[in-house]
This record gives structure tokens, sequence and C-alpha cells, in this order.
């Protein structure tokens, strides 16, 4: 059953396992839905009466369709978001949705999760595509997807990760977090920034030596399992306001955006129905995608370091997946509202939300400062926290120059005290390969 085609190349058409397993299609070409789910008024008042797991099993099957059992989709579910979603409210017209209750304290933790059960399920059926090669899962990451990607993966059987990440522009703990497992998981440190590692990455996928010995694929959110894992939280978010505040049809969302799988996320929720009148994009200084939105003109400048280096990203992949969205539907960019918040103003806002009684990382922050710079009266905005403030505890000590009392869970605690594992490596493709093949093979 074809469910999915390449947004380069529209014949290529493939089923879930075959994307999931596979990341990419040709010429580096991203999957996307050839059908999206559209619920009425009426089976969107049932959804959000669902509990979590039971509405995102739903969800996601009417994605995937009768490919996979819904039983297995619900184990599936039920084994990657094993921890809570809470929105907080801060004011009484704002709320932020915190998404970093799971095991490495980031958003990233539901589609990586859901990624590693999903594709666990498929080896254990034995899918023809992983039979015959060794699976190697090359991700890159601009602070969190390399944790969460090591620990949703880290000890399975038969599956080798390579994480690169760029030197000296991550936080140590960030880089503690996943670059002292070992075993089955190989980090690397590169020379230059996101967007390098990012291009790294998709060389690998177009280099015929790799594909000919290895299995490639991506944990990465141009994957499709983890785009249609964060669907899931936007109807969470909603499931946790009230029916009055639902019925305005007054509901905004801020999403703080760097490679942009999560505003894609909430788009393909907001098309299958979900009221959201509208999304903010929210960027720091690596601002491409606003600066378009303005000027219609794509000028990637290159990469700059911030305080929420997460969202270090010029060339974000899955915009291409929002351009492909909006021209299926004939939806106009003028929908989207847009701002870029500076270091400086970061710090501002972290201490506005200090003295609110709420601790914010630096990314949160960033969205939440354009939600209040963007909503208007009579509306009500939500604000995704996508980190938790204990991985930036120094930095948001030193802004709020007061000790803040956020903890660590025990399994980072270690983790601090352990060796970082990593190789270092150049920009240069050829370094990579070397390195893979010496691994693997």
């Amino acid at each position: 059953m074809k469910l999915l085609y390449n947004i380069k190349h529209s014949k290529e058409k493939v089923s879930f396992s075959e994307a999931l397993i596979r990341g990419l299609g040709k010429n580096q070409g991203l999957f996307f839905p050839i059908n999206l789910p559209k619920f009425s008024s009426s089976e969107i008042d049932t959804l959000l009466k669902m509990n979590f797991i039971e509405r995102s099993a739903y969800i996601l099957s009417k994605y995937i369709g009768a490919e996979l059992l819904y039983e297995n989709i619900l184990t599936c579910v039920k084994n990657a978001f094993t921890f809570p979603v809470p929105l907080v409210f801060i004011k009484k017209n704002i709320a932020i949705l915190e998404l970093f209750h799971g095991p490495t304290l980031a958003f990233k933790d539901f589609g990586s999760r859901l990624m590693a059960s999903m594709l666990m399920n498929q080896v254990k059926e034995g899918y023809k595509l992983i039979k015959t090669k060794p699976l190697v899962i090359l991700t890159a990451t601009s602070g969190d997807t390399g944790a969460a990607v090591a620990h949703a993966f880290y000890g399975l059987k038969n599956i080798h990760v390579f994480i690169l990440y760029p030197k000296d522009k991550i936080s140590i703990l960030q880089e503690k977090s996943f670059c002292t497992l070992g075993g089955n998981i190989t980090t690397i440190s590169v020379d230059g920034d996101f967007d390098i590692c990012q291009s790294l990455v998709k060389q690998s996928f177009e280099d015929d030596f790799l594909k000919k010995k290895l299995h490639l694929n991506s944990a990465n959110s141009i994957n499709i399992s983890r785009l249609l894992a964060q669907v899931c939280y936007y109807f969470e978010a909603l499931s946790q306001i009230s029916e009055r505040i639902r019925a305005t049809n007054k509901l905004v969302i801020s999403v703080p955006s760097g490679n942009f799988g999560n505003l894609t996320a909430g788009l393909l929720a907001q098309s299958s129905g979900l009221p959201v009148q509208c999304f903010i994009i929210a960027t720091n200084l690596n601002d491409t995608v606003p600066r378009f939105l303005q000027s219609g003109i794509w000028n990637p400048l290159p990469t700059l370091s911030t305080l929420s280096n997460a969202m270090d990203v010029s060339c974000p992949s899955n915009w291409s997946r929002i351009e492909e969205l909006f021209r299926r539907e004939k939806r106009s960019f003028d929908e989207l509202k847009y701002g870029c918040v500076n270091d400086e103003l970061t710090k501002d806002t972290i201490n506005k939300l200090s003295k609110l009684g709420y601790i914010a990382d630096p990314h949160t922050a960033v969205a939440y400062q354009v939600l209040c710079d963007q909503l208007n009266c009579g509306e009500f905005g939500i604000c995704l926290g996508t980190a938790h403030p204990a991985k930036f505890k120094k930095l948001i000590e030193f802004v709020l120059d007061k000790k803040v009392n956020v903890l660590l869970p025990d399994v980072l605690k270690n983790q601090i005290k352990l060796p970082i594992l990593s190789y270092r490596i150049s920009g240069c493709f050829s370094k990579l390969r070397d390195l893979i093949c010496s691994i693997v093979l």
C-alpha cells in the first residue's frame, strides 16, 4: 500500500514502512502523505475527550492506514509516550505546553522514541529492506535531537547509530547527554555548524558506495515517523483547555523553530481539522524563513551561534514539506505570523517569565516573547516549551543572578561524570564515509 510520495519526485511512492526504514527518497527528497486525514468538528470533539495514548494511536492509524495493525500502533505509542505533557497556565490568556518531560528532557523524545519503537516492530517482522545489509541510522543535531535519538536507540541490536554535531556549538550538558554512551551509538564532532552536519548526512544518502554496502536511514525530523509523532501533542494541548476557549476559534500557537519539524506537525494537525486560528513562527537570529515570508526571497545566511542553540539552523529541511502542504491545500503564507528574538531579548524574557513564577529555557523564551508580541486582544495563546530548564541551569542562573531550583534526573547527573567518546572530523564527506566504514564494515 503506497501511502507517501517523494516531494522532489512525485512518481516515487512508498509504503509507510518503507518511508520509515529509508528515511529519504531519491535526490534527498522528503516523503509526504498522499492523503491527509480530515476530521469533522464532532470527530475532533470526540478525539479531545480521549486519553493521550489512545488518541495518538488513532490519529497515527489514520496516516498509516491498514498497513500496520492498530494494535501494533497502540503498542508502539504506549512504549514511546511514557511521560506527561502538561499545559501550564502563565497568564489568563497564555499557557506553555511542556514537551520536555521525557528521558532526555526535550520535545525530540516524542519522535525519536516512536521511531525506535516502530522500527523495532518492523525489524521483528523481518522487513525485507533490513534483511541483507547492516542498518545504519545517521542523524545531525544542533543540540537536543542527538540525546533523544541516542537514548531511544541505545542498546538495540543490529542497529548502528551515528550522530553528527557541530563542535563547540552545543552545551556541555547536551554533549555529555549523548556522547558518553558508546555501544551502538557513535558520536562525531564536526568542524562547522549544524547545516554542515546536515549536509554530510544528506551526502551519505547519495553516496553509491555507502548505499551498496549499508542500509541507511535518518532519525532527524526528515523521517516521517518522527514528524507524525509530533502531530499528536497538538491535539493533547487542545484537550487541556476549556471548550469555551476552543469555541472562540481564536487559538494561537507559537512554535520555536529551527529545522521546522515542529511547525510542520502543527500545520498538519490544523489541516486535519484541529481548531487553531494561526501559528506563529518564532526564531532566533537564524531567520531564513521570516525573511523569506517578508521578501519572497530564499536567502540562507551563515548560521549564527545563539543562546537557543537547538534552533541554530539556516537551511531548515522541513520547510519543503510546509510549502508542499500549502501548495496542495491552496493556502497562503499570509496565514503565518513570525518574529525573531536576539540573545539580549531572550535573556530579558527569561527574566520576565521568572517574575511570573516560571523558569524557562532559552528556546521556550524565544517562543513566549514572539507570542506576547503577536497575540491580539481576545485571543488565547499557547507557547511550546521544548527543553527543560535544567539543561540550561548555568545560563539561567547567570541571567537571573540567583540559584534556581531545577533538578536533573539521576541518569543525566551520572552522565556528566563520564568521558566524551566522540570522534572529530572536518566537514569533508570522505572523512565521514571512512569513519562509518571502519566501524560498521
